[in-house]
């Protein structure tokens, strides 16, 4: 990995050191995705097989997995795992309940109340990564905020594996969260199968999960069809930014870049830095450990496209990183308290030497289904609220209609539109003339 220095470069080399690795590939994975939907679309389970076999290698017995193959898998699980399993949904679950929004009602005006009501979203598709690594931690990020919510109908899908099966973790993560219909389909065409709908796959109303650029694509593409699903966000591939200074410890650094890079070829990894020797102990702690790691050669294609870049300071390194808006964004720093009140834009934020990205993968508790591609600018990772929908209510007596009704009227007179103008007068007429009567009678 070069290191670079960032007041030497142009715009140009600016822009190109922050460019991300899939920017290139934008159009083949474009059109390439496009031809996947409609297959999904007009070829239902016929089309999800034929694509599974194709793209994945694979055959299932049966796209959706049957109760006893769930259950086997439960039963059949290291218990070290399952343990794991159940550990890490605990803490997701705790950190998730905390920030719950809750509905409220306000009277704006003598006699008229305004509410907010929250509601679950009822159906929702889950999308687990499986292909080059099961994801069970994948699972237990959507299933657990899913399941807080109440949504009444939960679909997951996940790639099978060589044999055509599922991951066991996997369905073990499923089961933690309650969650038991679960498809062994991967890629874009499970994100079409929950979109439009097979035979098998029930059309959802919103889908979640990262994955890599395909999937990433698919989910953009369904979500501005007409009458398509929402989605939680960009989420993959996967990307880490950190800032270090002369404190930080290169060979901790390094193991942060390289716990990224292993995700996937077009993940990225950044290092910004005020201190140029750190720059340098982590290029060199980056290729020594890299000849260490089982996923190597996906770890150096993601290397590739990162970068090091030394800074004037790290008060300039806040400002590059949210320009970035990364995904992940590491302050290895000696006081990352007092730098991370300039950060405004990233998915997630890790302080210190002792807190590895890692911990906000698996089981801190914090969501690790996060923003990418600097979707980070506008949107963070997923939560409850995520997996619900909030509707206002509103209610008026004759006396708050009263009280209000007159602001309606200028207003919608401003706009020129009688019809609603017309909408509040009748009413008003209708009062008055039921407070003349009353008067009348007295």
């Amino acid at each position: 990995m070069n290191v670079l220095t960032w007041d030497e470069l142009d715009a140009e080399g600016r822009a190109d050191a922050l460019r991300r690795a899939t920017a290139a590939a934008g159009a083949e994975v474009t059109a390439g995705v496009a031809a996947i939907l409609e297959e999904v679309r007009t070829g239902g389970d016929a089309a999800l097989r034929r694509l599974t076999e194709r793209l994945d290698g694979a055959v299932p017995d049966a796209l959706e997995v049957p109760a006893a193959e769930r259950a086997r898998a439960v039963e059949g699980l290291d218990p070290l795992l399952r343990e794991a399993i159940t550990e890490a949904a605990g803490r997701i679950r705790a950190f998730h309940a905390a920030g719950m929004q809750s509905g409220y009602a306000v009277e704006t005006a003598p006699g008229v109340v305004c509410e907010r009501v929250v509601r679950p979203i009822r159906r929702v598709g889950l999308y687990v990564p499986a292909g080059s690594a099961p994801l069970p931690s994948t699972a237990l990020m959507l299933g657990v905020p899913a399941q807080l919510a109440g949504c009444p109908e939960v679909v997951m899908c996940t790639p099978p594996g060589p044999d055509g099966s599922a991951d066991a973790a996997v369905l073990a993560a499923a089961a933690e969260c309650g969650i038991t219909r679960v498809f062994v389909v991967g890629g874009a065409q499970a994100v079409a199968a929950m979109a439009y709908g097979t035979e098998s796959v029930p059309r959802c109303d919103k889908i979640f999960g990262p994955g890599n650029a395909w999937v990433t694509e698919a989910k953009r593409q369904v979500s501005t069809a007409e009458g398509g699903p929402g989605i939680d966000m960009p989420a993959g591939p996967s990307e880490v930014l950190v800032i270090a200074d002369a404190s930080a410890d290169p060979e901790l650094v390094a193991a942060d870049l390289l716990s990224q890079a292993e995700h996937g070829p077009d993940s990225q990894v950044i290092l910004l830095t005020d201190d140029r020797a750190t720059a340098e102990a982590v290029a060199a702690q980056v290729e020594e450990q890299v000849e260490t790691l089982p996923r190597a050669a996906i770890a150096r294609k993601a290397l590739a496209a990162s970068r090091l870049v030394v800074t004037a300071d790290l008060e300039q390194a806040v400002r590059i990183s949210d320009d970035y808006a990364p995904e992940h964004l590491i302050l290895a720093v000696a006081d990352p308290r007092a730098l991370v009140g300039g950060v405004t834009r990233a998915g997630s934020v890790f302080l210190g030497m002792m807190t590895p990205e890692t911990l906000g993968d698996y089981c801190s508790g914090t969501n690790h289904v996060l923003p990418t591609a600097g979707a980070a600018r506008f949107t963070g990772g997923v939560n409850v609220s995520s997996f619900q929908i909030a509707m206002t209510v509103q209610e008026a007596t004759p006396a708050g209609l009263a009280a209000v009704g007159p602001c309606a009227v200028v207003l919608s007179e401003a706009e020129q539109l009688h019809a609603h103008q017309r909408a509040v007068t009748r009413r008003l007429d209708r009062i008055a003339a039921a407070g003349a009567a009353a008067g009348a009678d007295a």
